[in-house]
C-alpha cells in the first residue's frame, strides 16, 4: 500500500477529529486580578506625571494661582486621557499597558463611539468616574472654608455637611464590598465599573503574563556602581589631579599668551622674571589664572601686564598683588608667607615633586624659605636681593626673626604662621 492511499483511508477518521474539537467548548478566559488593579494604579501615576509640570509652571507666575485651580488641572488632565484612552481605544492607557480592555455586553442600536463600546453609556461611565469626585472634592473645600462643621446642629449648612459625610461614608462601604467581590470572581473592579456593567478582559485570546525583571536589573546594576564608587573614590588623590590640571592649564595659557622671546635670553629666567620686586609673583599667577568670572577685567588685565613686551611697570605705580609678611627663597627671590607656605606644602604632598618647586622669577628649584629681615634702624634689608630694597609696612619692620620654613629634605613645613 502506498503512502497516497494511506493517507486518503486516513481523512475521515481527521475529518471526525476536527468535528469533535469544535464541538468542544473553549475554556474561560483566565481572569488576572493583579494586572486590573497594577492598570489602576498605572493610570494614577500617568495623571500625577502629567499634573506636575502644569502646577510647577502656574506656581512659576502665581503660588496662589496654582493653589485656586490645582482641582481644574487634574480634571483637564482626567477628561483629556479618557478621552484619547477609553472613548477612542476602549481602555484605559494602564488597562493596554497590562493587555485588558473594557466589554460590555450591548445591544446592537445604540450609537457607538470609536472604541465599539456604547458612546452613551461612556458619556455617564465618564462622568461618574471623574466629574463627580472633581464636584465631591470641591464642595468639601467649599465646605470647610466656610466651617460647615462647626456651625450649630439645626443649621442648614451643618446639615449639608452631615448629609455630605453621610455619603462618602455609604461610598466607603459600597466600595469596600465590591473589593472583596471583586477579590472573589475578579469582574468590575470599582463601583462605577459594576454599575455600568463594564469589566476588563483580556485583549487577546491567549493570555500570558510576563514577568520583567529590567526594574530589578537596572537597580541591582545602580547598587553595584554605587559600591564601587564608594570604594574607588578613596583611592583617588583629588588635590593632585587638581594639580596636574592647574600645571597643564598654567603652561597652556602662558604660551597663549606669552610673546616669542628672543634667542638672547638666559635660561635661567623664569616666567615673572620681569615682574616688579615689590610685587608677589605667586599671588600674581594665582590673579592671572583666576577662573572667579567676576574678575575677567582683572584678570586680562594682569595678563597683559605681566606677558607684555615692557614687563615693568612704573616706579610710582601702585604695586597690583603686594607681598604681605615676606619671605625669602634659597634663590634670594621674595614671596608673601601664605603664597610660599601654600605652595611648598602642595609640592610636599605631592610624591613625584620631591625636589621642589620652580622659583617663578629664575625658574630655580625652592628647597627652602626664611623670614625677610628688616632692621628697623636703617630702614633697610640686611639681605638684599638682586641689588634691590625694599620698602614694607610698620608692621613688617619691627617683627623679630622668626625660624625658617625648612626644606623637604626634613619635616617640611612649620605648623606655626606668624601672628
Amino acid at each position: 500500500m502506498s503512502w497516497d492511499d494511506a493517507w486518503n483511508n486516513a481523512q475521515p477518521h481527521i475529518s471526525s477529529m476536527q468535528d469533535e474539537l469544535r464541538s468542544l467548548n473553549s475554556p474561560p478566559s483566565r481572569i488576572i486580578r493583579v494586572g486590573q488593579l497594577d492598570s489602576e494604579l498605572l493610570d494614577m501615576e500617568l495623571g500625577n506625571l502629567l499634573v506636575e509640570p502644569l502646577r510647577k509652571a502656574l506656581s512659576l507666575i502665581s503660588a496662589s494661582l496654582q493653589r485656586r485651580f490645582d482641582p481644574e488641572i487634574h480634571l483637564l488632565i482626567q477628561l483629556t486621557l479618557y478621552r484619547l484612552s477609553v472613548w477612542n481605544m476602549g481602555a484605559s492607557y494602564g488597562a493596554k499597558l497590562q493587555g485588558l480592555r473594557y466589554f460590555h455586553p450591548t445591544s446592537d442600536g445604540r450609537k457607538r463611539a470609536p472604541s465599539g463600546l456604547p458612546r452613551q453609556l461612556l458619556l455617564m461611565h465618564g462622568a461618574l468616574a471623574i466629574v463627580v469626585p472633581y464636584l465631591h472634592n470641591r464642595l468639601r473645600a467649599y465646605g470647610l472654608s466656610r466651617a460647615w462643621p462647626d456651625a450649630p446642629s439645626s443649621d442648614r449648612r451643618r446639615k449639608s455637611w452631615d448629609l455630605l459625610v453621610t455619603l462618602e461614608s455609604s461610598y466607603a462601604l459600597f466600595g469596600l464590598t465590591n473589593f472583596v467581590v471583586f477579590l472573589w470572581n475578579g469582574q468590575y473592579r470599582t463601583v462605577t465599573d459594576r454599575l455600568f456593567k463594564l469589566r476588563l478582559i483580556p485583549a487577546r485570546r491567549l493570555v500570558q503574563r510576563d514577568v520583567s525583571y529590567e526594574f530589578m536589573n537596572r537597580q541591582m546594576v545602580w547598587h553595584a556602581f554605587t559600591e564601587f564608587l564608594l570604594f574607588f573614590l578613596p583611592l583617588i588623590n583629588a588635590r593632585k589631579i587638581q594639580r596636574r590640571f592647574h600645571r597643564l592649564s598654567t603652561s597652556v595659557l602662558s604660551s597663549l599668551t606669552s610673546q616669542p622671546k628672543s634667542t638672547t635670553a638666559p635660561k635661567t629666567r623664569g616666567k615673572y622674571w620681569s615682574l616688579p620686586e615689590s610685587e608677589c609673583a605667586i599671588c600674581t599667577e594665582n590673579a592671572s589664572f583666576s577662573l572667579n568670572m567676576t574678575e575677567v577685567s582683572m584678570t586680562f588685565s594682569n595678563a597683559t601686564q605681566l606677558f607684555s613686551s615692557e614687563g615693568v611697570q612704573e616706579p610710582e605705580a601702585t604695586p597690583t598683588h603686594p607681598i604681605n609678611t615676606p619671605y625669602i627663597t634659597n634663590c634670594q627671590h621674595t614671596y608673601c608667607y601664605h603664597c610660599i607656605a601654600e605652595r611648598m606644602m602642595r609640592n610636599a604632598d605631592d610624591t613625584h615633586d620631591t625636589q621642589g618647586w620652580e622659583c617663578l622669577r629664575c625658574a630655580q628649584i625652592v628647597q627652602n624659605a626664611e623670614r625677610f629681615v628688616v632692621d628697623p634702624s636703617m630702614g633697610t634689608a640686611e639681605s638684599e636681593v638682586n641689588g634691590s630694597d625694599y620698602a614694607f609696612s610698620s608692621d613688617m619692620d619691627v617683627t623679630d626673626i622668626s625660624e625658617s620654613i625648612g626644606s623637604y629634605s626634613e619635616s617640611g613645613l612649620s605648623d606655626d604662621y606668624p601672628a
